[in-house]
C-alpha cells in the first residue's frame, strides 16, 4: 500500500522537490497527491512539471489566521492524505488544523532542536556563535517546532559562513531526512499514531 501525501509550500518547494524526485522512483512507497501554497509560490511550477493537483488557500484573503486554517483544512480534507509534510510553509497553523491531521503531520527545521526553533534558525545559530548546527524533522504539534523529533543531523559551522552558505549546506541534509522519514513512515519503522475520526 502507497502512502499518500499532501505537501503544503510557501516558496521555492526545494524540499518538495527532492521528495517529487524521490517518488518518481516506481520502487519508493509514497506518492505526492497535492500540493498546497499560501500564496502563488514559485514552488506550485513542481505541481505542474509533475502533474499533480495543486491549491492555493491565499493568506491575505482571510481576516484570520483560524478562517485561513479552516478553508486549508477544508482542501486537505478533499484529498484526505496519509501524510501532511509543510516544506518550508511559512505560516503557523491554527490549533483546530493541527489538532484535525496530528500526529501525521510533519515539518522540516533547518537546526539541531530544541536548539533555534523559530523561523530564524540558522540566523540564530550564527548569532549564538555555535560550531555546529543541524538540520530536524518533527511532528507538528501546538508550539513552535516543539514536536516530537522523527530524525535529526549535526551540520558543521565554518568560520566565516553567512547565514546563506550555512543554509545552503543545511538544506541538503534536510531533504536527505526528510525523504528517509516518508519512506519510513510509508514502510511502517516509524509509526506516528492513529489520526482521531473527524467523525
Amino acid at each position: 500500500m502507497v502512502l499518500t501525501v499532501a505537501v503544503l509550500i510557501s516558496g521555492t518547494g526545494s524540499n518538495l522537490r527532492a521528495l517529487l524526485d524521490a517518488a518518481a522512483d516506481p520502487g519508493f512507497p509514497a506518492r505526492v497527491i497535492v500540493i498546497g501554497a499560501d500564496r502563488e509560490a514559485d514552488g506550485l511550477a513542481h505541481a505542474e512539471a509533475f502533474g499533480i493537483p495543486s491549491f492555493v488557500v491565499p493568506w491575505e484573503a482571510f481576516d484570520s489566521r483560524e478562517a485561513w486554517g479552516a478553508e486549508l483544512d477544508a482542501q486537505l480534507k478533499v484529498w484526505q492524505p496519509d501524510l501532511v509534510v509543510l516544506s518550508g510553509l511559512m505560516r503557523l497553523l491554527p490549533r483546530e488544523v493541527v489538532a484535525a491531521w496530528s500526529p501525521n503531520i510533519i515539518n522540516t527545521h533547518p537546526a539541531f532542536l530544541p536548539e533555534f526553533p523559530g523561523a530564524h534558525g540558522v540566523r540564530d545559530a550564527l548569532a549564538a556563535g555555535v560550531s555546529e548546527t543541524g538540520a530536524s524533522v518533527i511532528v507538528v504539534d501546538d508550539g513552535v517546532d516543539s514536536g516530537p523529533i522523527l530524525a535529526q543531523e549535526r551540520v558543521p559551522v565554518h568560520p566565516g559562513d553567512t547565514e546563506a552558505a550555512l543554509h545552503e549546506r543545511i538544506k541538503p541534509v534536510e531533504r536527505r531526512l526528510l525523504i528517509d522519514v516518508v519512506r519510513r513512515i510509508a514502510e511502517s519503522e516509524l509509526v506516528l499514531g492513529v489520526r482521531p475520526d473527524p467523525n
